[in-house]
């Protein structure tokens, strides 16, 4: 079994969904689906209890930081009762585009983490332009969880592995281009690394131009085996075992 700890398979994702739900089943791969509103939480919940290779990961993701209501979080509050549901995410911050409303994205994560610790739950972080309110906001909780599509250092790595955390590697590592990435591989030990695709995003270079799949999740098993002179079966069981520690599965 492989399990992709991180995508958006989803019908307002992708419109055939469910196609490659069951395709990615007959792979013997397992997908954690992650939302990030109130529609697409739902979506993953449904989807959870459809497919027995499905794991929902709910939460409110920075991008609707200036709409989301009490009523919003108390309704997460109680989906997050629901079993299928293995961690919270997607959430984090992002400062890509703007940092005009950073507190709102902060008090959001603040929020979601929160949540994490009433339920008991891991998380699933996202951090772009964001690494050091990032980790400066995680230390003052009590969780752990994956930096998803991680784009930092390998020193800074080492300090969420402190916290608990795991680091996603995904397409990007594959990109001819992204020696940070695979610097990253190269420097932390890979029992605390973990695999994802973001699909139907940063799809492999090996598949550029189409939408990515968790049977992609291929392509990154490789890369990361050529770094580490690994088989790649090895990495599968190691990664997979990481997974399935993290996330109770």
């Amino acid at each position: 079994m492989i399990i992709d700890t991180h995508c958006h398979i989803y019908s307002s994702e992708m419109e055939n969904a469910e196609e490659i739900i069951a395709e990615a089943r007959k792979n013997d791969i397992c997908v954690i689906l992650n939302g990030i509103d109130v529609s697409s939480n739902r979506e993953v919940l449904d989807l959870a209890d459809k497919y027995d290779n499905v794991y929902a990961a709910l939460g409110y993701f920075y991008s609707v930081a200036d709409e989301i209501t009490d009523e919003d979080i108390f309704l997460l509050d109680g989906q997050l009762e629901n079993d299928n549901v293995i961690a919270v995410g997607e959430i984090g911050l992002d400062y890509y585009y703007t940092k005009d409303n950073a507190d709102k994205q902060k008090e959001l994560f603040e929020k979601m983490l929160d949540l994490a610790q009433k339920h008991s739950l891991p998380v699933i972080v996202h951090s772009r332009k964001s690494m050091q309110d990032t980790f400066d906001i995680l230390k003052k909780h009590d969780v752990i969880g994956s930096m998803h599509c991680y784009q930092g250092s390998a020193e800074m790595a080492q300090e969420f592995i402190k916290l608990g955390f795991y680091i996603g590697i995904g397409g990007p590592i594959t990109y001819a281009n992204n020696k940070k990435t695979r610097n990253v591989v190269n420097k932390i030990d890979i029992n605390h690394l973990i695999v994802e695709t973001d699909s139907p995003y940063l799809t492999p270079q090996e598949k550029r131009g189409e939408k990515n799949t968790s049977l992609n999740l291929k392509y990154i098993i490789r890369q990361i085996a050529q770094e580490l002179d690994l088989a790649e079966d090895e990495v599968i069981e190691i990664t997979t075992e990481n997974a399935k520690k993290l996330f109770k599965i």
